[in-house]
C-alpha cells in the first residue's frame, strides 16, 4: 500500500491503520471514533488528507476548458476563491467531485479524490491542448484541521490570523503554505497544503495545542455523513447524474436544463426506531417493495440515532415519507429527512 508523509506520525500514535483507496491509513486514534467525531464538533480535528490528489491546469482556453469538463460556471469566481463541483463523463455521469480553486485568469488549482486520482488526471489529460499546462503535485502534503476553535489555533500556533478568510477563500504565504477555508465536516476549519518534507513539522506543531486532536478516516466518514455530504463511489458514481445527486446546485444553467428530469433522487433517512442501518441495506415502502438501497449509513454522534443516504423514487422522496430499512432480515421504521442532518457552522453559516 502507498503511504502518505505523514505515515511514521501516524504510527507513532498508535493509530489503527487500514487501507483506503490504496493508502494505509489511520482509521481512529487512542480517543476513539465516537470521542474522536465529538471533539471535532467541540473543539479542533487534525486530518491527513494526503491522499488526495493536487493538480492545477493553467493556460489559455483553461477555464472554458472546465466548463466543459464540469457543468459548472466559473466566470463569476474571484481569484483566490474555491467552488464545489463535479466533473461529468459523456453520459454526464460523475467521474468524481472535486474543490476548484482559481489561482488567477485561466490558472485553476483542484482537490480530488483519492480513490479518483489516477481517471481523474487521464480524462482530464485527454481533453487539454497544447495551450495547457498541466501538473500534479505529487510532492505536497494536505492537512485539515477543522472545528470551532480551528481559526483560534491556526492564529495561536501558526501566527496566521484567518478572521478575514471567508468560507471557500484562500490564503498562502510565499508559495510555501496554502490554506483554503474549507473542509467536509461542516465545521469550520482549513485545509492546509505545504511540501512533504514540512508536512511532519506542521503536523507536529498543531497537535502540541491541547485543543487540537489527531483524528482519523472513521470519523471523517460520521462527520460528513452527518451533513449529508457525498462519498464517490458509495453516494455518488459515473452511473448518477448531478440532477439525481441532488447536486443541481453546482449546475450552469445550460447543463441544468440539457439532463433529463430525474426518476431518482438522492436522499436522507433517519431510523425512527432502535438499529443502525449500514450501507447495502435495502430501502422499502411501507407496503413491502423494495424502493432502494442505502449508499451510505451509520450511527450519528451528534443526534444519537442511525442515518443515511440513498436513491428514492421520487413519489417516495418528499421528506418525512414513511419507510422501512432491512437490517438483516429486521424491518425498522424510518422517514425520508432532508440534508444535512445538522446545521453546518462553516465560516458564513446562516448569514
Amino acid at each position: 500500500m502507498k503511504q502518505t508523509p505523514l505515515h511514521a506520525s501516524h504510527m507513532k500514535l498508535g493509530a489503527k491503520m487500514g487501507e483506503f483507496a490504496g493508502y494505509d491509513m489511520p482509521l481512529y486514534y487512542d480517543l476513539g471514533v465516537l470521542k474522536e467525531h465529538e471533539w471535532v464538533r467541540d473543539h479542533a480535528g487534525l486530518f491527513d488528507v494526503s491522499h488526495m490528489g493536487q493538480i492545477a491546469i493553467k493556460g489559455k482556453g483553461t477555464q472554458d476548458l472546465l466548463q466543459r469538463l464540469t457543468p459548472s460556471s466559473f466566470e463569476k469566481l474571484s481569484v483566490n476563491r474555491t467552488k464545489y463541483t463535479v466533473l461529468i463523463n459523456d453520459q454526464n455521469g460523475i467521474i468524481d467531485d472535486l474543490m476548484v480553486t482559481k489561482a488567477g485568469d485561466d490558472d485553476f488549482h483542484m482537490v480530488i479524490n483519492a480513490g479518483c486520482k489516477d481517471k481523474d488526471i487521464a480524462w482530464i489529460k485527454s481533453n487539454l491542448t497544447p495551450d495547457h499546462e498541466f501538473t500534479y503535485f505529487e510532492d505536497w502534503a494536505l492537512i485539515a484541521l477543522q472545528g470551532p476553535e480551528a481559526e483560534a489555533v491556526m492564529r495561536d500556533v501558526l501566527g496566521i490570523d484567518l478572521s478575514d478568510v471567508p468560507y471557500m477563500g484562500l490564503w498562502f504565504q510565499d508559495y510555501t503554505m496554502f490554506v483554503s477555508r474549507l473542509g467536509y465536516t461542516g465545521e469550520d476549519g482549513f485545509e492546509i497544503s505545504v511540501p512533504n518534507d514540512k508536512a511532519e513539522e506542521l503536523w507536529t506543531k498543531l497537535l502540541s495545542d491541547g485543543r487540537v486532536k489527531p483524528i482519523g478516516l472513521a470519523a471523517r466518514d460520521s462527520l460528513r455523513l452527518e451533513m449529508g455530504y457525498c462519498l464517490y463511489g458509495h453516494d455518488i458514481d459515473a452511473t448518477t447524474t448531478p440532477l439525481e445527486a441532488d447536486l443541481g446546485w453546482v449546475m450552469r444553467k445550460d447543463a441544468k436544463d440539457s439532463l433529463p428530469t430525474p426518476t431518482r433522487k438522492r436522499v436522507g433517512i433517519v431510523l425512527t426506531d432502535k438499529g443502525v442501518a449500514r450501507e447495502g441495506s435495502l430501502v422499502k415502502s411501507k407496503d413491502g417493495k423494495e424502493i432502494g438501497v442505502l449508499t451510505s449509513g451509520g450511527f450519528s454522534p451528534s443526534l444519537k440515532q442511525s442515518i443515511g443516504q440513498t436513491y428514492l423514487p421520487l413519489d417516495y422522496a418528499t421528506p418525512e415519507t414513511e419507510i422501512n430499512v432491512d437490517v438483516r432480515g429486521r424491518l425498522i421504521p424510518a422517514k425520508v429527512q432532508s440534508m444535512p442532518f445538522l446545521k453546518p457552522r462553516t465560516k458564513n453559516a446562516g448569514k
